[in-house]
């Protein structure tokens, strides 16, 4: 590496040890707003309560499918709608759970 490579890689990394003290002051702050650890907590809630969602909406789709099944006066138009919905809430989930894990596994692989 040349001199001025050198010295560009220098500065560089003494922006970066700037940028981190600042953070590790102020806490991590995102357009202005600080984010507190009872965001993170927030988010754990609606993560959990989406989940529960999603579980209900089987949940009720597998019992009408069962009732229909058993000869109950369901219509198998709402039956099939609220297994549809079941579906798309579960692969909406799938999905979210797969962009989480790739978002993760690109920042573990990220060179430190």
């Amino acid at each position: 590496m040349d001199v001025k490579g050198n010295v560009a890689a220098e500065s560089l990394l003494s922006q970066i040890r700037m940028l981190h003290q600042e953070i590790g002051s102020t806490g991590a702050t995102e357009n202005g707003v600080g984010v507190t650890s009872t965001d993170v907590a927030d988010f754990g809630k609606v993560i959990g309560s989406a989940l529960k969602e999603v579980n209900a909406a089987q949940m009720t789709a597998a019992a009408k499918a069962s009732a229909y099944e058993s000869g109950a006066d369901i219509p198998l138009a709402e039956v099939m709608v609220d297994m549809q919905k079941s579906s798309l809430a579960f692969e909406a989930t799938l999905q979210v759970r797969n962009k989480v894990l790739k978002a993760y596994e690109d920042i573990m692989n990220m060179p430190v």
